[in-house]
């Protein structure tokens, strides 16, 4: 949530900046619900100060032996109308927050201008594209011949978008997510989280998926629980209401969870394979920092990330998302692009974002410079990113990795997790 009187005294400049994230019609909103504020706290004011000089006024006529009684009658009406425009008040802070929730935050200076994604910005790459003898497979081809993923099956449990990996396949799976959680909490220097995969609509609102993405998202009925959609929810809330010392920062987390996402507006992309789905396996990595060390962690976070991609031999590009194609939360947003050649493109695997204060102002996340927490509480800056999607590296390793013969060589780094060298083409591990 951005800051109510930054917004205000920025208001033009915030216009632009905001012009291919919202509705104007929001901006304008809160400029006409602040300025009944305001003007209804002037009234406040001036009722104050007239219900002080009845008062004293009162006082005077009692010390005199003069009846005061149709002052004290002004003194009360006044009163009344202090009470009632009090109340107007409260109502239009609740408006100003509602409003509020709607607006995303304000793009960095850094971020390029555009309406999507076709003005965002590649920065770096990595790694060279495999050469093939062959044409090779997409990956639901590629599983689907190993016997390592079933998507028939799946769709006997739970409908389309799902996948049920099968022996190696399941296999690849978990090792990918302990070898990102090692690699992040013994190299990388965060702790790792085990969280719940549920989480409140408090939480969610914190870290801004409430209310606007509340379609994307599955709900629990009857109950105020939804399936998270990624761990940055959690992990992000641990800290919610809370006032740290600069002593505390900054605190690095990571956590495994399956994520849930109902894709609604996706309007049928990516609906072959495990691209897509309504659950997928994530690591996250969680950053809280100080204000002016926001920046820097992006880009060590983005590193951490990039970390992973190297590791694991895969190549990739960096993008920096423009300011129509970032999520409604970030300032600054970079998406690491793993090359399928299967598909013969790149596809998102991590998205590494920078919320500066704008999630903490959600959930109320605050710290104080001087020791023992003592001094004027500031907000932190909070950062995630995926390190990785579990599912698409599982995928870009099954399409970067294929030998003619139909199997799958398995990165160095995953070897010794799996105790194998390859998927054979009948789908065991040798």
């Amino acid at each position: 949530m951005l800051d109510r009187a930054y917004l205000r005294q920025n208001f033009e400049e915030i216009k632009v900046r905001l012009a291919n994230r919202v509705d104007p019609g929001v901006l304008e909103e809160f400029a006409e619900t602040d300025s009944k504020r305001r003007a209804a706290v002037t009234e406040i004011q001036a009722l104050q100060e007239r219900r002080n000089e009845l008062s004293a006024l009162v006082a005077k006529a009692r010390r005199g032996g003069e009846d005061a009684l149709d002052i004290v009658r002004d003194a009360r009406n006044v009163h009344a109308e202090i009470h009632e425009r009090e109340a107007s008040v409260n109502a239009l802070d609740e408006a100003m927050d509602s409003v509020l929730s709607r607006i995303p935050n304000t793009p960095h200076a850094t971020v390029p201008h555009g309406t999507d994604d076709s003005a965002n910005l590649e920065v770096g790459r990595w790694g060279d594209r495999p050469e093939f003898s062959f044409r090779p497979k997409p990956h639901w081809d590629l599983g689907v011949d190993l016997g390592i993923v079933d998507f028939e099956r799946a769709a006997k449990l739970a409908g389309s978008r799902f996948a049920v990996y099968v022996g190696a396949g399941a296999k690849l799976e978990r090792a990918l997510m302990n070898f990102m959680l090692d690699r992040h909490t013994r190299e990388h220097g965060y702790a790792e989280i085990l969280p719940p995969f549920v989480a409140n609509s408090k939480c969610l609102y914190g870290t801004g998926q409430l209310p606007k993405f509340a379609d994307d998202l599955f709900k629990l009925e009857g109950t105020d629980y939804w399936l998270v959609p990624t761990a940055e929810v959690p992990l992000t809330n641990l800290y919610a209401g809370e006032t740290l010392s600069a002593d505390d920062l900054p605190i690095l987390l990571t956590g495994f969870t399956p994520c849930f996402r109902s894709e609604a507006g996706s309007y049928g992309r990516d609906v072959r394979g495990v691209i897509r789905q309504h659950q997928f396996q994530k690591v996250e990595l969680v950053r809280i920092v100080t204000p002016e060390e926001s920046y820097d962690a992006l880009e060590r976070l983005t590193l951490d990330a990039e970390d992973i991609l190297q590791s694991l031999g895969l190549p990739y590009r960096k993008v920096l998302l423009s300011s129509g194609d970032m999520g409604f939360s970030a300032a600054k947003t970079y998406d690491l692009e793993v090359w399928l050649p299967g598909l013969d493109e790149f596809k998102e695997i991590s998205s590494c974002s920078n919320f500066e204060a704008f999630q903490a102002r959600r959930t109320g996340i605050r710290y104080r410079r001087s020791p023992g927490r003592k001094g004027k509480a500031e907000f932190v800056h909070t950062l995630n990113g995926s390190g990785l999607a579990i599912g698409r590296t599982w995928l870009a390793i099954i399409e970067n990795y294929q030998q003619a013969d139909g199997g799958v060589l398995l990165p160095d780094v995953l070897q010794p997790y799996l105790r194998a060298e390859r998927i054979a083409p009948g789908g065991s591990l040798v």
